[in-house]
């Protein structure tokens, strides 16, 4: 259940010294093929990294043979020579590779602005290409973790029906990091998805962009939208077996939904994982807003945090929703929290001390705007005296 859970596909992990932690740091994922298929989604942050600047040239036309991670410096904010050392990080490896580096896909995190020390990092790029095998993927979901308690990884099999008992399989592996600094542009965190089979680089891009916009784009875990954010999706074609478009989107929207529940359940700090789910909505577009305006209130977040079923702030978090994006009438609103209903048409409902906050990780917030038929829910956790200490010492 990693990375390199599908076939044709070796990864790796190591050690490389830029982390003062002396923990695994670099990480090579690398397709075999007989397919070079990539396709990538990225943070929307007008401040972006330089390895997002050059994935975004390498992935253009739809082909990438290996992707190079590393952890402990962003390399973002760090100019021209910033760039310099990312396309020198990618032409590092294909040199060992004998690969090209336009085809090579380069992904940091860690630090914002400050430059990464190159001698160290191109040798751990050495040793991880030399470690490469195909089951490396939880070495390499290691070396990629930042304030990670955990690794993240998935493998969901794609191309047997339950009316298919013993069909021929293609499967769809992954690895993200992510704790904090977790809010949606497309891509929210570092995440390798690849997969064996067969497909074309306009079903790989058209389906990665679906599956995030499902769960990557709706995990918000502290309204805070990184530089580095990036999502890939390599596809090797090795099982031989041709995945529909609409086979590949259900498998990676799957392994997506997966790892972002992973990342919200490893949160900064977080004590509980908490979803907002938005029912009655006039469209999607509706509920998602609505869903995402409770979710980064901080008031509401800090109340789950001391186990206070406190609707009223997720009704005023409703409340500053324009009615241009979501339409409800405000006394028609009902809230229930861990199946209770609190609040009903916009007032008093049942009493809030039957709702048990304490006892649960899991909080759910359900919202009926009564206004329409789309829903949407965007997960995200509470704010607690960990996260604040966590990133108040972030860079020290």
């Amino acid at each position: 259940m990693s990375v390199t859970a599908a076939q044709g596909f070796r990864a790796s992990g190591v050690v490389a010294g830029l982390k003062s932690t002396g923990k695994p740091d670099v990480a090579v994922v690398v397709n075999d093929g007989p397919l070079d298929v990539a396709a990538a989604v990225f943070t929307s942050n007008r401040v972006f990294a330089a390895p997002v600047a050059w994935s975004r040239q390498v992935v253009a036309d739809g082909r990438a043979t290996s992707v190079v991670l590393n952890s402990g410096g962003a390399n973002a904010c760090t100019g021209p020579e910033g760039f310099a050392d990312t396309h020198r990080t990618a032409e590092h490896l294909a040199g060992v590779l004998g690969t090209s580096a336009g085809d090579t896909l380069v992904c940091s995190t860690g630090l914002i602005g400050e430059r990464l020390p190159m001698d160290k990092l191109l040798a751990g790029v050495d040793d991880a290409a030399a470690q490469l095998a195909s089951n490396g993927g939880f070495l390499a979901a290691a070396a990629i973790m930042t304030t990670d308690t955990v690794p993240k990884t998935v493998a969901i099999t794609g191309g047997s029906g339950p009316a298919e008992p013993g069909a021929p399989t293609w499967t769809v592996g992954g690895m993200a990091k992510g704790a904090g600094m977790l809010a949606p542009g497309l891509a929210t965190m570092l995440c390798v998805l690849t997969t064996d089979a067969v497909v074309d680089s306009a079903t790989a891009d058209a389906a990665l962009r679906e599956a995030t916009r499902l769960t990557f784009d709706r995990v918000d875990s502290d309204g805070c939208m990184s530089t580095n954010d990036t999502v890939i999706l390599l596809v090797s074609g090795a099982s031989g077996l041709t995945a529909t478009a609409a086979e590949l989107t259900t498998a990676l929207t799957a392994a997506c939904a997966s790892l972002s529940r992973q990342l919200v359940a490893d949160a900064e700090g977080a004590s509980h994982d908490v979803a907002v789910e938005v029912v009655g909505a006039h469209s999607e577009d509706a509920a998602v807003a609505v869903a995402r305006a409770v979710t980064r209130s901080n008031l509401f977040k800090a109340a789950v945090f001391g186990n206070d079923p406190n609707w009223g702030r997720v009704l005023s978090a409703v409340g500053t929703v324009p009615e241009s994006v979501a339409t409800f009438d405000a006394d028609r609103l009902d809230v229930s929290i861990n199946g209770v209903q609190v609040c009903r048409a916009g007032g008093v409902g049942e009493d809030r001390t039957l709702v048990d906050l304490a006892g649960n990780r899991e909080v759910r917030v359900l919202i009926d705007l009564h206004a329409g038929p789309a829903t949407a829910t965007v997960w995200t956790n509470d704010l607690t005296h960990d996260y604040v200490h966590e990133n108040s010492a972030y860079s020290s």
